[in-house]
């Protein structure tokens, strides 16, 4: 698309710090956001563990990150959020290797796809982008609470602002969700693909504050809990929706996008910023935009949200004790 980035360089010179030494896992990296996460942490001196389904464009992506960053360390990790027990290896396999891990960027994700469930029985949307997440940093948190600076950084986005929470976006019912939308419903953003879509982006946040109300009802302060949003950014993740029907790309909406990298900003800033406190949201204030600190808005706090997630995330993949 050729948008130019405006804010990376005032970024990463103003907002973050040297990562030498420190272990990030990062998932979601063969493209968009969690690709400039990855290379930009790298360059900070971090070791990036790269968490991604195995597939020929996760292999391209891990050897295009070493050619761009030489002498920066990637680990591939084989990951598949739609699967539990994937998600579950792979925790295993980090907790294996390394007894510290000092942030955790649960990056990726899937937008508006058809209505259909998981092998586990799940809406796709939810696991990917809510359950999955939830349990790779349950299964991580003892790694992460070893480190001086723990940090998980959950991305949500615009779609986070809607109606409350509802338990059975996060139950057993994948495929029987509303089904898929008219056409028109899809080219304005609406219907049950959409309503499936901010179920996962609100789920995002009422995971961070509730997983911060817990570390600090347990005296935790070596763990931070962060939230990002990327504003409108050109990414791959438009192109998977409207590839399904979900999104029409004639729309005019992307011709207003940020850049990747500019969209990658928020969990840059949540992953490496210095001043970054617990329950800090960084992102662009609408759309686009410089990556500032922002108020969370009430649904994301609301104590009716924060229950409906945590108890819908611990029925699919067991109690997180913090």
């Amino acid at each position: 698309m050729g948008i130019e980035t405006k804010h990376l360089s005032t970024v990463i010179e103003q907002h973050t710090q040297d990562m030498t030494g420190k272990v990030v896992a990062i998932t979601g990296t063969t493209s968009g956001t969690g690709y400039v996460c990855a290379r930009e942490l790298a360059k900070l001196g971090a070791e990036v563990l790269l968490l991604n389904r195995e597939s020929p464009r996760s292999a391209r992506a891990a050897e295009q990150l070493r050619a761009e960053v030489p002498g920066g360390r990637f680990v591939p990790i084989t990951c598949d959020l739609q699967d539990f027990a994937s998600v579950r290896r792979a925790a295993q396999e980090i907790s294996a290797k390394y007894e510290v891990v000092d942030v955790l960027c649960n990056n990726a994700g899937v937008m508006a796809l058809p209505d259909e469930a998981t092998k586990d029985g799940y809406d796709v949307q939810m696991q990917t982008n809510c359950l999955s997440h939830f349990l790779l940093t349950k299964e991580l948190f003892g790694a992460l609470a070893k480190s001086a600076d723990g940090r998980v950084v959950n991305h949500t986005s615009m779609a986070r602002l809607g109606p409350p929470l509802a338990p059975e976006y996060f139950g057993k019912n994948g495929g029987n969700l509303g089904g898929d939308g008219t056409e028109q419903e899809n080219a304005s953003f609406s219907g049950p693909r959409w309503m499936r879509y901010h179920q996962t982006k609100l789920a995002n946040c009422a995971f961070t504050y509730g997983l911060k109300q817990r570390l600090d009802a347990k005296g935790v302060t070596n763990v931070k809990v962060l939230l990002a949003h990327p504003g409108l950014a050109a990414t791959s993740l438009q192109t998977t929706t409207a590839q399904t029907g979900g999104m029409d790309m004639g729309s005019g909406l992307m011709n207003n996008a940020q850049s990747a990298e500019d969209g990658a900003l928020g969990i840059i800033r949540g992953c490496a910023d210095p001043a970054a406190r617990s329950g800090d949201f960084y992102g662009p204030k609408q759309w686009v935009g410089f990556p500032g600190k922002l108020e969370p808005e009430p649904a994301l706090l609301d104590p009716e949200n924060v229950r409906v997630n945590w108890e819908g995330c611990e029925a699919a993949v067991g109690p997180f004790n913090v």
